[in-house]
């Protein structure tokens, strides 16, 4: 019953401050951003309304696009950015977001452009596949796990 997840939910939010914090600092700056059509920057990434577009820069300066954001009363009563996009009927429809949505998206690109990162330093390999946070290559027995992972391992300087 969701009652008895309510105490777990609030125990996981008072242990990570830290991202309860970003992800009501991202909200404020998208909602800011697509009310009063300015650039708004927090946490290092940039919010931009441009052309009907939120544009979001990540660190990597690459940038996500939300496609004629507004901020809308939400059922509870609140504020909550929509956008156009395909919904779950795979139809084209209004989607609804905040906060914590927003920076789920945010995280998965910057999850993505690390990855990117790790296999250009894998160049010298074949890479056969990659999954989320993985790349699989085929190499000769002679090459250590350990040589691999510290290329892997290496930081982007967009990250630096």
């Amino acid at each position: 019953r969701e009652d008895e997840l309510q105490p777990l939910v609030d125990a996981w939010r008072s242990s990570n401050p830290m991202v309860t914090t970003l992800w009501w600092d991202v909200d404020r700056a998208v909602k800011q951003c697509v009310h009063e059509h300015v650039s708004v920057r927090t946490h290092n990434i940039v919010f931009t309304y441009k052309s009907g577009f939120l544009i979001i820069k990540l660190p990597s300066k690459r940038c996500l696009y939300y496609v004629k954001p507004r901020v809308e009363e939400n059922k509870y009563g609140g504020e909550s950015v929509t956008y156009e996009g395909v919904g779950s009927t795979k139809k084209w429809e209004r989607l609804e977001s905040y906060g914590p949505k927003f920076v789920e998206n945010i995280t998965q690109a910057i999850a993505r452009d690390i990855l990117l990162y790790a296999m250009q330093t894998l160049k010298e390999y074949r890479i056969v596949a990659h999954v989320h946070d993985e790349a699989i290559i085929e190499t000769d027995k002679s090459v250590s796990v350990q040589s691999v992972c510290k290329l892997m391992g290496r930081t982007p300087p967009w990250a630096e």
